[in-house]
Order: structure tokens, then sequence, then C-alpha cells
């Protein structure tokens, strides 16, 4: 059994267990245990069999068992059993506002409620008040809810982060299949937007009935809906609609091309082609003149053929891309890869999980020439705050550290908490000791535009606060943005030298896309961080440029993209803040 199919079998635990309403901590294990898996260079299967499976890090002995198990039995016991207490979907329901697991079983189980078409049907007929702890208010909540678009019509959402999960793993099992030549992602997830309601793969197959058959056989597939030679229809485990495509490769790039697009980029790019003469579709380029239909093999070719530069999938939204692309305007968009340094993240100070040094090795082995530590400073308020005198022993922690370990550069930094005044809740004696300052708003949210605005403005014109921390607040599905002018934001930070975060932490994004190119045009400055709580979440950095890229940035717009000397001339403070 190859690694990617392995891991796949402890996506799906995990998804399961976190129906059942287990423990965060048994979730994130499996989730952990799938991503070891799938990225160890060894045969797992051969590594069980030795006896030194638990080598690998997140495998201990529970999972080396099920892994001996999933060898002889060709599943895991938990996940059959799981699979047979909870219908393919049901998680949908976990999704509505108000709803969790334990609710959502809550309504399974006395009611036999699986779907959210079956919630509206028991809500419209006042069944939900049968249940204990439920009632009217509780069934009106629900109708509220489905009639907010959280219904069949629109699908509930999963963040890229969890669907990207599902569809690399999917895509890299299907990789490893003899019959496979090409998979690829394809998309809203390929387009990197912040929630993801389906799922589409595209692939080319020297047999594409065995790549069909063993698509439908993978652990995380629920439910097959349709099947056939060119493609097949399902559902995940955990409610997730999965469509692949199987085309000869001739046509591999006009469908890719069809199935990344946004449905608005589709219509944009037909619509100009018919005024061209021509006719796209996901099977090639029609020459109405000639009658000649083009296939493509690549996505470079569709476009070459309409007259226009290569589109990146990120900007396929009908913003402006198809003129820019064929005037040749469109932007060297930025890359992880040209990120020079992490300017947010917490350790065990506040509520990060790792230590100075584990976080600064780990910023070194992704190749950043720098870290700031910006812990919670004395009034973030869920008791992990960093109190003045603790500050002082952390800058110094940090201090002895940076002497100690090469190759990259430590920073003594906070996260600010921005009191409802815009002041600050440290002293400027101790700010003035520290290398890099967040600002951020983290109470009092329900302030006015007006007074928000204010708060924030003032303290970006504190001289020594190098950046607003995620600006507008918001938790993507969980919280909306607070009321506060983005416009005159930007145009604050322009006029102070403070830099605006994108904040790569996948349920917030923040900035925006579309405020994140605001902040550009208005001449602000960007940093993009990660947020990152733990060693493994550094990587959540790849959230913050897939915002920064739909938002048509370039590196030149980012700060963190240059070497700490260059990004510290750019500060308010200026060069040489630090000896």
């Amino acid at each position: 059994m190859r690694n990617a199919e392995i891991a796949l079998h402890f996506d799906e635990l995990a998804d399961l267990y976190e129906l059942d309403g287990a423990i965060v901590h048994r979730v994130l294990a499996y989730r952990n245990a799938a991503k070891s898996i799938r990225d160890s260079t060894a045969s797992v299967e051969e590594l069980t069999n030795e006896g030194r499976v638990t080598e690998l890090p997140g495998i201990g002995k529970t999972i080396a068992e099920k892994l001996a198990t999933l060898f002889e039995t060709g599943e895991i016991a938990a996940a059959t059993k799981l699979k047979a207490k909870y219908p393919p979907g049901l998680v949908e329901i976990t999704r509505l506002p108000g709803f969790g697991p334990k609710r959502a079983r809550k309504v399974f189980d006395e009611l036999g409620i699986a779907s959210l078409d079956a919630l509206r049907e028991a809500a419209e007929n006042e069944r939900l008040r049968e249940i204990p702890g439920f009632g009217p208010k509780a069934e009106e909540a629900v109708l509220v809810a489905l009639d907010a678009g959280l219904d069949d019509r629109t699908k509930p959402r999963l963040l890229l982060s969890r669907a990207l999960q599902i569809a690399e793993a999917i895509a890299a099992a299907l990789r490893e299949n003899p019959a496979a030549d090409c998979v690829e992602v394809a998309g809203s997830a390929r387009r990197q937007t912040e929630t993801c309601k389906d799922l589409d793969l595209v692939a080319t197959a020297s047999d594409a009935d065995a790549l069909a058959e063993a698509f439908c056989k993978l652990p995380l597939i629920g439910e097959v809906q349709r099947s056939a030679t060119a493609g097949v229809r399902a559902v995940s485990h955990n409610g997730m609609p999965i469509d692949l495509r199987i085309v000869p490769p001739e046509n591999f790039g006009n469908l890719l091309q069809h199935f990344t697009g946004s449905k608005q980029h589709n219509e944009a790019l037909r619509a100009d082609a018919v005024r061209r003469g021509l006719h796209v579709s996901e099977y090639g380029i029609t020459d109405d003149s000639t009658g000649t239909t083009h296939a493509c093999a690549t996505e470079e070719e569709v476009y070459e053929l309409l007259g226009m530069a290569y589109i990146e999938p990120e900007l396929r939204e009908n913003r402006g891309e198809l003129q820019a692309a064929r005037e040749g305007r469109l932007p060297d968009l930025i890359a992880v890869e040209d990120v020079r340094g992490e300017l947010h993240c917490h350790t065990v100070a506040s509520d990060g999980r790792n230590t100075i040094g584990e976080m600064a090795l780990a910023a070194r082995d992704r190749g950043y020439e720098y870290i700031a530590f910006t812990d919670h400073s004395a009034t973030h308020g869920f008791g992990n705050d960093v109190q003045p005198d603790e500050l002082r022993r952390q800058i110094e922690r940090v201090r002895e550290l940076d002497a100690e370990i090469d190759g990259i550069r430590l920073l003594a930094g906070s996260e600010v908490n921005v009191m409802p005044d815009g002041s600050l809740d440290y002293d400027d004696d101790l700010l003035a000791e520290l290398d890099w300052i967040v600002a951020s708003m983290h109470s009092s949210f329900r302030m006015g535009e007006k007074e928000m605005t204010e708060r924030a403005i003032t303290a970006m014109g504190h001289p020594l606060v190098d950046a607003l921390g995620h600006p507008t607040g918001r938790l993507l599905d969980r919280r909306e943005p607070y009321a506060i002018d983005v416009e005159a934001i930007a145009e604050a930070a322009a006029r102070t030298g403070t830099f605006l975060e994108i904040n790569g932490n996948p349920d917030r994004r923040d900035l925006s896309e579309i405020n994140a190119r605001i902040a550009v045009e208005a001449g602000a400055r960007i940093v993009i961080d990660s947020d990152a709580h733990g060693t493994e979440t550094l990587a959540n950095i790849r959230y913050g440029i897939a915002t920064a890229r739909r938002a048509w940035l370039t590196a030149d717009n980012v700060a963190n993209t240059r070497p700490w000397p260059e990004l510290d001339a750019l500060r308010k403070r200026g060069a040489g803040a630090k000896a």
C-alpha cells in the first residue's frame, strides 16, 4: 500500500472522529499522522513490518497498531465503525451557525436528520422543538441560517486549508496509481479562494476506467454519485462534493482552464473570444471562419490562441485580468519563496506551543533570515498575557539566543493590544526596547466605524508601531469584520509609514484580497505573516501569499521579501534602531 493511500485512511479517521465529537487532540493526532505518512520518503508499510514506523514524527504505539491492522485487513476498525454510525454529508449540518457536532448528532439521533433538506423540513414542520434543548427559537434560527444561503442552493464551504488538505491528498494518491499520467487540482481550490464549496480534479490516464475505479475506492470517498470513463462525481465523508474529470492528453489544457476559472472569468473569456470569431469550451477553441477546433494540451496554449499571456489561477476572477493579459500588463505575482522573514508569531510565553529556540530553528529551516517573536501583551485578556516584567525577561532570552543561533536573526517583539482610545498597553520606555511591534485590536469590537477607525489610526500614529495586525478582525465563517474604514486606514498607513498585515492564519486571511489591493493602491506597504502558534503553523504563510496573489501583489509590494537591513530602513523609526 502506497504512502498517499495510507495517509488517506488517517485523514478519513480524523474527519470521522471530528464528527463524533472526539477531543481536539485526538483529531489533530490523526491529521498529523496522515501528514507524516504522506511526507515520508520511505515506505510506511515496510517501516511498519520492520517495527520502525514509530521513528516517524507523530507516529506512536497506538497509530502503529492501527497501521498494522490496516495492512492486515485493509481497513481501520474505528473508521469502519464510525462510517456505519454516520451517513456521508452529515457534517454539513455542523457548519450551520449555532450547530456543532454535538447538536448535529442530536438531531440525527433523535429524528434521523442527515441532510440540510431534512433539517429544513423538520424546522418548517415544527419537529425540532420535540428535541430536548431545542424550541421555537431554535427552529427559527435554523430557517434564518438556511435562508441566508446555507442550504442546498449554496453549499456550506470549507476553509481553503481544509479543502486543500482533502484535494491534495486525493491528487497525491491518484498520481501514485499506475493508470495516472497527470493529475491536477482545479476549481476554487486552485484559485486559492478563502473557502471552497466543492473540489475539482482534472486528470489524464493510460486507462481511464482504472483511474476512475481507483478514485471510487479511496478511503476519503463516502459516496459515489456517478461514475463513468470520463469521470466521477462523489462526496467525501465530511460532505465535500468532489468531481474527477478524465480527458485525453491533447485536451488537458482546455479542461484544466475551464474548471479553474471562476464563472465570471470564463463568461468574460468566452464573450471576448466570440468578438474575435472564436468559441471556447472545455473541449477546445473553435475558429468560426474555418470551423477548425483546436485542442490544447496546456493552459498556456489556450490563452495564447486567444491572444493573451498566461493568467495565473489566482487572478481568474474577471477583475481586469483579461485586458491586462492582452496588453502584457499582468503582475509578476509574489511567491512563498520570496518571503525572507516572519514578523508575527507566538511562543510558550503566551499562547504558543513552542519555545523561542524551537520557533527560530523551524524558521531557519524554512530559509528565513529573521523572525520576530510577538507574544500577546499585558491586556490580551485570555489568561496568557505577557506582563511587563515577563516581557523584559523575554527580550533578554531573545538577545541570548540571537547570539547563540547562527543563520537567522532573532527579533524581540510583541503583539501589543490597542486599547479603545488607540493607546497601547505597554509604556513607551518598554516599547522602545523592542525590535518589532505589531499593534492589534482584540476587544471592544462593537464600536462604531468612526470610533474604530480613529482607534486604529491613533495606534498607527505611534512612532514605535511597525505594523497593524489583522486590521479588520474577521474570522472566516465565524466573525464578521468589525466596522472600519479600510480606505482611511490605508491612507493613514501610507502617511505614517505603518505596515498593514495580511495575516496568513487560514481562519483570518486579513487583510482580504480586496482590502489588500486597496491598501497598496493607496501607497501602503504590506507585511505577510503566518501568526504561527507552533512550528508547524509557520507554513500558514502560504495562505497569506494566496491572498496577496489574489490581490495582484508583487514581491516589491511586501516589505518582508527584503533582507532585514532593507526592511529596517523602510520603517518609520528608521534604520539602525537596533545596534
